[in-house]
């Protein structure tokens, strides 16, 4: 489907829901809303998935180590959601094998560590209920010393008794799963925009906040949206949306945030994730990605404005010395390609350390703040965004006094993915698409899933689009189809959201300016547009 942007194309200016925020959290809520019958704007003040949700380890698990908290009711929700987001992305969420190596010096009680296991088999029973079998998952095993070497050479062998090996799910690119729900809210009728801040509340009798004041970034241009009600998805920037909406109010809630660092280095272990104690008790995990090694993440508390957040070299060295510290395979800065992080909101009642607070949820009615015609969702992880989602429709369908549709998030394909079995689709692929090397039709069918064949129609057009520019196939019929049917409104959402191609580090300035160049053309750009724009891109890779 084509995306259109609200603040560009108009439309009404009343709707029963505002959502403020485009992550995980709002993208989920637009798509539920809007599929079980309200009328849903939202509004991003960035680009969809761009802060966050782009942030993760690219994993949809269960989250084995809560376990350790007694939070079964959070672990049974991951691990359903876990199920539910394999059988409506297809493309995007695939089985992926786990190797947790066992020390003597092992911080912690083994036999209960074989207990947790079993618990997390027994939670996830209706892991092998899956639409498409190659989705099914199976139990875990304890393996011995000699095949856990196999298994992964490059471990650390002095002290390893043996290894468990189990599984969750990779989300391969985690921006474009976002935005698959984003779209399958537009599809629903919602109304989105990306680049479109709330700057300003409307409040109506007794200071009931009756709709928002929104800008488009590119023009300047504001505008005036009222709804039945504002539902605060802001995630990490929350407090910050209530502390606006309350003006000299005083606001009881507050975002506890927490800093993950990712670092991606060629592959310096095997196609499974490794997960490694570390003398604190954490785990770091070394995960396949791309034919590369995703290496994370740091886990700790936060205390700054969000908005001046940014990489720092010594959260970086952090994750260096972990895994020189507990991997047999050692790395250096020189060894890093890219480097990832992001802040994650928790909910503001945790006081544990960040590590070992849970990724549960809060969905909190502002009335109690004083802020009436507002909702505001805390906390939260990716895997269970979608259930989140559902407990959010709640409060809204008692909020706004209305009986909602049945829902259908979980026995509907997201846009793009409408795909039941993976691998006959790839093998239709492969035939379809001869003309295109093996890597591309592979990357392109998994990435953009039923939409694929607007990209390779794309690329056939025109020989200049079927260009390879990465490693593993991407093409340049990717940027004018990020452009034409994405809403890419910036090189940074090209580069990094809805292609990969920057995604793994500084893909050199032959195809930065290439790229620049096409989006310049397509978009209007001036040339010290497209500078800027080379610049900003830049900036992410300056960490050295």
């Amino acid at each position: 489907m084509m995306l259109k942007r609200y603040i560009e194309e108009g439309g009404p200016d009343k709707f029963d829901l505002v959502i403020v925020g485009g992550g995980i959290t709002g993208a989920a809520v637009a798509y539920i809303a809007a599929a079980r019958g309200l009328s849903v704007a939202l509004f991003e003040k960035k680009d969809y998935g761009g802060a966050t949700s782009a942030a993760t380890s690219k994993l949809i698990h269960g989250g084995l180590r809560y376990l350790a908290n007694g939070e079964l009711k959070l672990v049974r929700e991951s691990l359903r959601e876990r199920r539910i987001l394999g059988n409506i992305a297809p493309n995007f969420v695939y089985p992926l094998p786990f190797l947790l190596p066992m020390y003597k010096r092992w911080r912690g009680n083994i036999w209960k560590m074989l207990i947790g296991m079993y618990v997390y088999d027994a939670l996830s029973y209706d892991k092998k209920d899956t639409w498409d079998r190659s989705k099914k998952l199976e139990n875990h095993r304890l393996i011995n010393h000699r095949k856990t070497i196999r298994v992964e050479p490059n471990l650390q062998k002095e002290n390893l008794r043996n290894a468990f090996y189990f599984f969750d799910y990779q989300s391969i690119f985690p921006e474009r799963l976002t935005l698959a729900f984003i779209k399958s809210a537009a599809e629903y009728g919602a109304s989105v925009s990306n680049y479109t801040p709330v700057e300003g509340f409307i409040f109506g009798e007794g200071k009931k906040i009756t709709g928002v004041r929104v800008r488009d970034i590119f023009t300047d241009r504001t505008r005036e949206i009222h709804a039945g009600l504002i539902v605060n998805c802001g995630g990490t920037w929350a407090d910050k949306i209530l502390s606006l909406a309350s003006g000299e109010g005083e606001v009881k809630h507050r975002v506890k945030r927490s800093e993950g660092i990712h670092i991606i280095t060629k592959k310096i272990a095997g196609n499974h994730v490794v997960s490694l104690q570390k003398p604190d008790g954490g785990h770091m995990m070394i995960m396949p990605w791309r034919e590369h090694s995703l290496i994370g993440t740091t886990d700790k508390e936060f205390l700054g404005d969000p908005d001046d957040y940014k990489v720092s070299m010594e959260s970086i060295d952090e994750i260096i010395e972990n895994v020189n510290n507990n991997f047999g395979r050692k790395i250096s800065r020189e060894d890093i390609i890219h480097a990832y992080g992001g802040l994650r909101p928790l909910v503001d009642d945790q006081t544990k350390g960040s590590y070992e607070t849970s990724r549960k949820y809060e969905v909190y009615d502002n009335a109690a703040d004083g802020i009436e015609g507002m909702i505001t969702v805390e906390g939260g992880k990716y895997t269970t965004s979608r259930s989140l989602a559902r407990e959010v429709l709640r409060l809204i369908s008692a909020k706004l006094n209305r009986t909602l549709s049945d829902p259908v998030s979980d026995n509907l394909y997201l846009s793009g993915s409408e795909i039941r079995d993976m691998k006959q689709f790839m093998i239709r692929q492969h035939l379809n698409y001869k003309d295109f090397s093996r890597n591309t039709v592979e990357y392109v069918s998994r990435n953009y899933g039923t939409e694929s064949q607007v990209v390779f129609r794309i690329a056939r057009s025109n020989t200049r689009f079927a260009e390879e520019v990465t490693h593993d196939g991407e093409i340049l019929a990717e940027v004018v189809y990020a452009i034409q049917y994405e809403n890419a409104k910036t090189l940074r959402d090209i580069m990094l959201r809805r292609t990969g191609i920057g995604t793994l580090g500084n893909p050199g300035k032959a195809v930065i300016d290439k790229i620049a160049s096409l989006a310049a053309g397509m978009m209007g750009w001036s040339e010290k547009r497209k500078e800027d724009e080379i610049a900003s891109l830049i900036k992410v890779y300056d960490l050295f």
